[in-house]
């Protein structure tokens, strides 16, 4: 986002809420692509942790990374059982960091991350305690308006190439597993269940991540990471841009 907001590249790959905060931030970008959809993102305990369920957080340390998606689902989940940030103590950490400090029990609970999450669910005997696939909020690709504005042939020469991309992947998925393992120096193991959580079904963008991303911007708005002065359902509907994909996909 960072990135992308200093012109520095033209398109960048987040979460969908994390697009959404750039672009409520002034971020000129659009989502224009799902890479996938994951669910990439869980509140995760110690194996030996007496924590059952959302409700059992109030007063607990809880180790997240502001801005991100498990951030963003760590607040979601709060909400739906009348807890806000306000009654836990937030640990800002990187994901990296905030799972070493889950098994050190330096926190008690941690918003988590994958791989970094499988890997300390299947070497560690971590638990995934709340678990809610439809608070993910998708992996989108973001492009600078100027660019898709300028060039916008380019922007579906990149969508094309990642549609080939996405078609390999599913067709292959040894080989997708073992370029996991190689790229992100995984386990066989710890990728596998990365790619268990993960659906590269449909690219698409539309009205499915819309609802996802508004309910999550709907919550960041009440958090206060958007300003209250946000139009939260017409940024949502700025941000997303369906029509690349749509050019690409009916050729």
């Amino acid at each position: 986002m960072e990135f992308l907001n200093a012109r520095s590249i033209d398109f960048g790959s987040t979460a969908g809420a994390a697009a959404l905060i750039g672009k409520a931030n002034g971020n000129p970008i659009k989502s224009i692509y799902v890479y996938s959809k994951p669910e990439w993102t869980a509140l995760v305990t110690r194996a030996d942790s007496p924590i059952k369920t959302v409700a059992d957080l109030k007063g607990k340390k809880v180790a997240a990374t502001r801005g991100t998606d498990p951030y963003i689902f760590l607040l979601r989940s709060l909400d739906q059982v009348g807890l806000s940030e306000k009654d836990i103590e937030l640990v800002q950490l990187q994901h990296a960091d905030g799972r070493a400090a889950l098994e050190k029990g330096d926190v008690d609970a941690w918003a988590g991350l994958d791989p970094h999450m499988a890997k300390t669910e299947l070497e560690k005997g971590s638990k995934l305690f709340f678990r809610k696939p439809d608070f993910n909020s998708y992996g989108v690709l973001n492009v600078r308006e100027e660019f898709a504005q300028k060039y916008p042939k380019y922007v579906e020469q990149v969508l094309a190439n990642y549609e080939k991309a996405r078609q390999w992947a599913q067709q292959n998925p040894a080989e997708l597993k073992q370029v996991l393992v190689r790229e992100a120096k995984l386990t066989d193991t710890v990728a596998a269940k990365q790619l268990e959580r993960t659906d590269l079904s449909n690219s698409r963008i539309g009205e499915e991540q819309k609802q996802v991303i508004l309910a999550a911007g709907n919550v960041l708005k009440k958090s206060g990471v958007i300003q209250d002065g946000v139009d939260v359902e017409q940024t949502v509907t700025a941000l997303i841009d369906p029509q690349f994909i749509a050019k690409v996909a009916s050729r």
